[in-house]
């Protein structure tokens, strides 16, 4: 059986890789990953200031732009100002278990940053699209539920952590229904998701519910936590390897940790009417929709992926 590592990454010269959040943690390896293989990087990014310092030190050719997924009209900004073919977007970025805290749009800062800022990307950018869309999920998913009455928390009395577990399976909810749907307009564009398992990555910060708790939690991730580099490892799986649509990665040993491999995921995460009730739901939040691909972009996407899963 072969262990997928880094090396394992083909060459990527002349494609396009948007990474969201890449100024730091698994963001910012999987990005130095995909230059270093050869692909043109667009640091997508809050903080442009930080993002450019971010990559300065690394090799390969990256591009910073702004990018706050908490903002619908900077994530139009965005696609406006970007013209070209996409290669690979990896929905990497993320906030975990802040205070309750909302979106310039007013969604709950987790459900609208985690899932429908990148719902709202995805699909802005699915006509440029030539490869995959890998959307970084957690573990968390098995904790979260789609209360579909309340979808931002604004009857419940805010829990950070069912939040949090609810934007991650509304990550690989989100992923199903869009894999459903390129396959069904027979596009070649895959729709993958990944979860780093136990990562050492700054993303994890208190909620003030339980400072006990969430002491010992951050106690029990230095303990088992992988490395971001290891924790970067299923994404890059995920948008490199010979892997289904819908597929899900993750670290194959115990504890979070270990190579990557194809994972299961919980029965919520599998459940199809649930997708696409998210996905209607997640449309008339966002006001944006799925679009039809062109002909012409289809055509270029079979050969670029056939060459990136093939190397």
């Amino acid at each position: 059986m072969t262990t997928f590592s880094v090396a394992g990454v083909p060459a990527l010269t002349g494609r396009v890789a948007v990474v969201t959040g890449a100024n730091s943690g698994l963001g910012r390896v999987t990005a130095s990953v995909l230059a270093a293989a050869g692909a043109r990087v667009v640091v997508a990014v809050r903080d442009t200031a930080k993002g450019a310092e971010a990559v300065k030190s690394l090799p390969g050719h990256f591009i910073v732009r702004r990018l706050d997924l908490a903002d619908l009209a900077s994530i139009r900004a965005f696609v406006k100002g970007f013209d070209e073919s996409i290669d690979l977007l990896i929905n990497n970025a993320g906030v975990m278990i802040p205070p309750m805290s909302r979106t310039a749009d007013g969604f709950e800062l987790q459900f609208g940053t985690n899932h429908l800022g990148h719902f709202a990307l995805t699909n802005l950018l699915l006509p440029q699209i030539t490869g995959r869309v890998v959307t970084v999920s957690s573990n968390g998913h098995r904790l979260g539920a789609i209360d579909f009455e309340d979808l931002n928390w604004e009857r419940r009395s805010y829990r950070a952590m069912r939040a949090y577990g609810q934007s991650k399976l509304a990550n690989l909810l989100f992923t199903a229904e869009l894999q459903r749907r390129l396959t069904a307009t027979e596009s070649p564009v895959l729709a993958t998701a990944a979860h780093p398992g136990a990562a050492a990555t700054n993303l994890f910060r208190p909620s003030g519910e339980r400072p006990r708790l969430e002491a010992l939690q951050r106690r029990a991730v230095r303990l088992i936590a992988q490395s971001d580099e290891k924790g970067a490892l299923p994404t890059l799986y995920a948008a490199v390897a010979d892997v289904p649509g819908n597929g899900f990665a993750g670290p194959g040993g115990l504890l979070g940790r270990g190579a990557p491999t194809l994972v299961g995921r919980s029965r919520r995460a599998r459940d199809a009417e649930s997708a696409r009730r998210l996905w209607t739901a997640s449309e008339q939040l966002t006001g944006v929709t799925f679009p039809q691909c062109s002909g012409e972009s289809q055509g270029r996407a079979v050969g670029r992926d056939r060459t990136v899963r093939d190397a």
